[in-house]
């Protein structure tokens, strides 16, 4: 079964307890089966068959970025010297490894990857860009855009 397959067979109380987890991790077991109208034990069932099937990932708790220092919000586009697989792949690699990166995205367009990168202050993102991004062999060059504001960040997905 594709994932569209998937998404199309998930019913109505699947929905909703996919909306309550995402909008609040914590919940208890009789606290979600409050909110979603079941009992306690058919929500069980559910949020287990809803993990088994990959469409609930891993519990996580979100952290306030400026409360703990890391303030700054960047948006790097990169663009690689090579499209070669071996160049990407490293590159890759170096992104999943770096905990200043966020996310990364592999991109259509003028730009070959998109990263999100969160740390304290502009002297602490040139140091990260000069030494350690642009330093990657498979990397030609790159444009930054400083984020002035959040106004949205959101982790869930409508369902």
């Amino acid at each position: 079964m594709d994932d569209f397959d998937q998404a199309r067979r998930l019913d109505a109380l699947d929905r909703r307890i996919l909306r309550a987890v995402q909008h609040q991790g914590d919940l208890s077991q009789a606290e979600l089966a409050e909110k979603v109208a079941t009992s306690p034990a058919s929500c069980w069932r559910r949020l287990k068959a809803l993990e088994a099937d990959g469409i609930l990932r891993k519990t996580v708790r979100l952290v306030d970025p400026v409360k703990v220092g890391k303030g700054l919000d960047v948006i790097c586009q990169v663009r690689m010297k090579s499209h070669a697989v071996d160049a990407r792949g490293q590159f890759e690699k170096f992104a999943l490894s770096h905990d200043k990166v966020m996310e990364c995205y592999s991109m259509s367009g003028e730009w070959d990857y998109l990263v999100r990168v969160i740390v304290h202050d502009v002297r602490e993102y040139e140091e990260f860009l000069m030494r350690e991004l642009l330093a990657q062999d498979s990397v030609a060059t790159s444009a930054s855009h400083f984020a002035l504001k959040r106004v949205k960040s959101t982790t869930e997905i409508p369902v």
